[in-house]
């Protein structure tokens, strides 16, 4: 009987999301063992500092690289939006699953119904605190860390008078209902990736098992949006970002970039949006050129 190992990090919205494929392995083939093993992150663990000062999103998945490579486990499962940039070296990402609601989410605190006058938004994310400041030129931003549930409970003890988050996240973990508002992507450009689920396994490992999970959308809207923020060298931690989709054979990009020529601060720092359009199969090309063209090396 084969076997096949799924790691995941040990949060409760991590292993929902590793359970998707998990529950697809042993539906589909019922033939393979398939277990799940779950643990604990140095990005789990660091929480008084900010992503960009403790070395990224990387801290998220590092430990999960290691059991890949020591054959501890056999896949793993990660929000594209999560993944480095460049994966660590002996693995690859074998498929992206069909993409979740990409979109942002304005959450109140329980029990309260319109966001108040000059509000304190609680994000981590560089992107997101940029594009509120347009939306809510009067807010404060204040960053929050931890898990979903985590944020949520600092929100309801007033520490904040609105989260902004992902709308996938809360949908995967039952908590739709806590959403007040969603941020339409000609507001709040998401992040490259979000609502897309990856599975990352060992290069050159074959697994034909992931055929039914995997998404051809989905894929070449992470490719896409991936090769904009790469080409940039955007990182997971930057406000560089990009939202594809995909009508059947085309693909069209909408994306951020933040110029660093006039420093980080929100108030100066230039932020120019471009979009971009082109056959799917050149899904990569097109973030490039997108990526190439708002920096300035090429005419629009």
């Amino acid at each position: 009987m084969k076997k096949i190992v799924v790691g995941s990090r040990e949060s409760r919205l991590a292993m929902i999301q590793s359970m998707t494929l998990v529950n697809h392995l042993r539906s589909a083939h019922p033939e393979m063992r398939v277990e799940l093993v779950t643990m604990k992150t140095t990005g789990d663990v660091i929480l008084d500092r900010t992503l960009d000062k403790v070395g990224g999103k990387g801290l998220f998945v590092k430990e999960l690289d290691a059991a890949l490579l020591d054959r501890r486990i056999d896949l793993a499962v990660h929000c594209v939006k999560d993944m480095p940039m460049a994966l660590a070296e002996g693995t690859a990402a074998l498929c992206y699953s069909r993409r979740e609601d990409p979109r942002d989410a304005l959450v109140l605190p329980e029990g309260v119904k319109a966001l108040k006058k000059a509000p304190v938004l609680g994000t981590s994310s560089l992107r997101r605190a940029l594009q509120l400041k347009k939306l809510f030129p009067d807010c404060e931003i204040k960053t929050v860390r931890g898990n979903v549930l985590t944020r949520l409970k600092k929100l309801d003890a007033g520490q904040f008078d609105a989260l902004v988050l992902a709308a996938a996240g809360l949908k995967r973990l039952g908590l739709e209902g806590r959403i007040t508002r969603l941020f339409e992507p000609d507001e709040i450009i998401p992040a490259a990736g979000q609502g897309i689920l990856a599975v990352q396994g060992r290069a050159g490992d074959d697994c034909p098992e992931l055929s039914g999970y995997a998404d051809r959308d989905a894929m070449l809207c992470a490719l896409c949006e991936r090769a904009f923020v790469r080409t940039l060298d955007g990182g997971c931690t930057s406000p560089v970002c990009a939202h594809a989709r995909v009508q059947g054979d085309a693909i069209s990009v909408r994306a951020l970039y933040w110029s660093p020529d006039t420093g980080w601060d929100p108030k100066t720092g230039e932020i120019r949006i471009g979009t971009d359009r082109g056959a799917a199969a050149d899904a990569e090309a097109i973030g490039i050129r997108l990526a190439n063209r708002l920096r300035g090396e090429v005419a629009p």
